[in-house]
This record gives structure tokens, C-alpha cells and sequence, in this order.
């Protein structure tokens, strides 16, 4: 967070910044009655993001069962996004290059009403026929152009009110990324960044937060998580995208196992690992089988007997990590312990081929996380 804003105003020091979002100069006055209004779209931004994500899975499904040979779906993809694009061409791309509330605004309603319906369509397609990206900009362009409908069709019910199109174009622009993407926060400072409105920002924060708790309690998952759920992957929760099945041990392991004769003396080994050469050193048997963890701080602790051999001083005897193991066995395995790290051996002899420290499994597990992540969302 804090390197963000250092960077921001560093960037901006030279020269001025653009979300690629134009609010326009004049964005509308916010009223009270706009707060319980965002609330309202709020819900609704809510359920029409949940049916976008679940349309994308199921156009996916169906793709798969009807076109058994999976480099043919781009192909009927790509016709069928062409084809709507014929009516118009902002179904095309992800959607970033229309969004400009001033011409969003300004559009005849029935057209934005096509426009709306013809680009939720293609997305759906694009994504379910496998082509690579996601739903970012393109919620941002729905929500924008659904806020605007959802302004008219409430004048049209209460017409005293008169909403502002733009106000609701943000409002509805944060809310439905909020329930697809996730983010709320995010979505919210993209709002006070495009209009510099901090009345605004409220209301758009109200949506924004009554969108995203709707979308856990009813679905549960944002579109990333939804997206690796079909593929198989394991949900803890709606926040986490579950353990990342061929993160295994083998791949984070470090292979350099330093090793030492369990009937080694104590006194010995003060000699070969003085203080502050290592941490720890695998310790096994006469076999060349694991055995424990030495500690060096303990062989060198004043009340050990130092004629002893090390089997008094091992820790973790019988817990180790096998190759094969994934990321939460792994995890589990620590949080039982409580170790900072564990030896890695082989299933068969139980030789040490590795060790693997609790800090390194857990960087490993977030950075394969929001690699999985970006891809899915098109961040890449």
C-alpha cells in the first residue's frame, strides 16, 4: 500500500496521471436521497454480477460438451463475438476504450440498452470459448452503461426524483466490479481518483460495500476464485482461491541438505558447527536414514552434557515432508509442528533430499496465488 502511494506521487511529479476513466468535468451534485438510491444499485450491481460469472461458467460447460475438440471453441467464439459486433462495435475489446461518461450519458437510451445486453453476451462467450482475459474493464463499461439505465428506469418509476446519469454511471461502474472483480476498496479509489467527488466516493462506497456482501453471503466467490472453483480447485472460503494442487513440496524445496551422524557427540559437533555457522543440520543414522533436527543453539546450550551424542538434542523425529506433498500438507505439517522448517525425504528410504522453511512454502503459495489470479482476470 505504502509503496502505491510513494508511487503515485512520484509518477505524478513528472507528469499527470490517467485511470483511462473520463468522468467529464462536471459530474452532478450528490444529494441525501442519492445515498439510499446507491443502495438500491448496490443490490442489483450484486445479482447481475453473480449471473455474469455463473453465465460465463455455463457457457463454458456447454462449450465443452458440444464441441468436444477445445481449439474449435475460440474459433465459434470469435464468430459469434463477430457477429455482434456487426451491431455494434463496442462488444469488442475489453471495453476500456468507451468508457467516457460524458458520451455514455449522451447516448440514445435504446441504444445503450443493446449496447448493454449485446456486450454482457459477448463477454460470456469470449470467456467461455477460452479466450485469455477477464471481466475488469469490462465491468467497469457494464456497470457504467447499467448505472445510466438504472437512473432512467427509477426517473421513469418516480419521476420527481430526477437522478443524474452521470453520478450513477460511477456508482454503478464501482458496484458491479466490486461484486465481479472484488476489490471493494479498490473500486472505490478509482471513483474518488476520476472524479476528485468525495461525496460521490460515499455513495459509491455504500453500493460498493452492499454489492460485495451480497455477492459473498449468495455466491460466495469473486470471478477469479469462481473460475479456478470450476477447474477443480479446492475454495476455503469466499476470500481465498484454495491451495494450488501442483505447488508441491519438490518444487519448493531446497535441495542443499547439510547432514551429520546422529551418534555424533555433542562436544563434536560444537567443533564442526561452531555458533553462527548454521541454524540447523539433518541428523541421521548410520544408514543414511533421517533421524531429527539438530538445532546448533541447543548443542551449544551451557546445561547440555556434552559427552552425550546428539539423539538426546533432536527434534522432530518423526515428522518430515515427502516430495509429493502439496502446499496444504505441507502448511499442516508446520502448523502441527510448529517449526520453522522440516526435512524433506524420499517416501521409499527415507533419505533427506531437501528441507523446506515454513517463511519460503508461504511466499511460494502467494506468489503462485496471484500469478493464477492475474491470469484469470486478463492482468497479464
Amino acid at each position: 500500500g505504502v509503496a502505491s502511494v510513494v508511487g503515485y506521487f512520484v509518477a505524478h511529479a513528472f507528469a499527470p496521471l490517467s485511470l483511462g476513466i473520463g468522468a467529464g468535468p462536471m459530474v452532478g451534485v450528490v444529494l441525501g436521497r442519492d445515498l439510499a438510491v446507491a443502495a438500491l444499485l448496490g443490490v442489483f450491481a450484486a445479482l447481475f454480477g453473480i449471473a455474469i460469472m455463473r453465465g460465463a461458467g455455463l457457457c463454458e460447460s456447454l462449450l465443452s460438451k458440444i464441441v468436444p475438440w477445445s481449439p474449435l471453441r475460440p474459433a465459434l467464439g470469435g464468430l459469434a463475438v463477430g457477429l455482434l459486433a456487426l451491431q455494434t462495435p463496442q462488444v469488442l475489446s475489453s471495453g476500456h476504450g468507451a468508457l467516457h461518461f460524458n458520451g455514455i450519458v449522451t447516448m440514445p437510451l435504446a441504444f445503450i440498452g443493446m449496447v448493454f445486453v449485446l456486450k454482457t453476451t459477448a463477454s460470456m462467450i469470449s470467456l467461455g470459448s477460452g479466450f485469455r482475459g477477464g471481466l475488469f474493464f469490462a465491468t467497469l463499461f457494464l456497470g457504467a452503461i447499467g448505472g445510466r439505465l438504472f437512473a432512467e428506469g427509477f426517473d421513469g418509476i418516480w419521476p420527481g426524483l430526477r437522478l443524474e446519469s452521470n453520478i450513477y454511471a460511477i456508482i454503478g461502474m464501482s458496484a458491479l466490479s466490486a461484486s465481479v472483480i472484488g476489490g471493494p476498496l479498490t473500486m472505490t479509489f478509482i471513483a474518488l481518483e476520476s472524479t476528485g467527488d468525495l461525496w460521490l466516493t460515499t455513495a459509491v462506497l455504500v453500493a460498493v460495500i452492499i454489492s460485495t456482501q451480497i455477492t459473498r453471503e449468495l455466491f460466495g466467490y469473486s470471478f477469479a476464485t469462481w473460475r479456478l472453483h470450476l477447474r477443480g480447485e479446492t475454495i476455503r472460503s469466499a476470500a481465498d482461491i484454495g491451495w494450488i494442487r501442483d505447488l508441491t513440496v519438490r518444487r519448493m524445496m531446497r535441495p542443499d541438505v547439510l547432514t551429520v551422524n546422529a551418534a555424533t557427540s555433542i562436544a563434536e559437533f560444537r567443533t564442526k558447527f561452531p555458533p553462527g555457522s548454521k541454524t540447523q543440520v539433518v541428523a541421521v543414522d548410520d544408514a543414511g536414514h533421517y533421524a531429527g533436527m539438530v538445532f546448533v543453539s541447543d548443542a551449544h546450550g551451557a546445561d547440555i552434557d556434552a559427552k552425550k551424542d546428539l539423539n538426546s538434542i533432536l527434534h522432530y523425529p518423526r515428522v518430515v515432508l515427502h516430495p509429493g506433498m502439496n502446499i496444504r500438507e505441507a502448511i499442516a505439517a508446520f502448523d502441527v509442528t510448529e517449526a520453522e522448517s522440516l526435512t524433506v525425504v524420499e517416501s521409499g528410504d527415507q533419505r533427506p533430499i531437501g528441507i523446506l522453511t515454513e517463511a519460503h512454502a508461504m511466499r511460494r503459495y502467494a506468489e503462485e496465488s496471484e500469478r493464477r489470479r492475474r491470469e484469470v482476470v486478463g492482468d497479464v
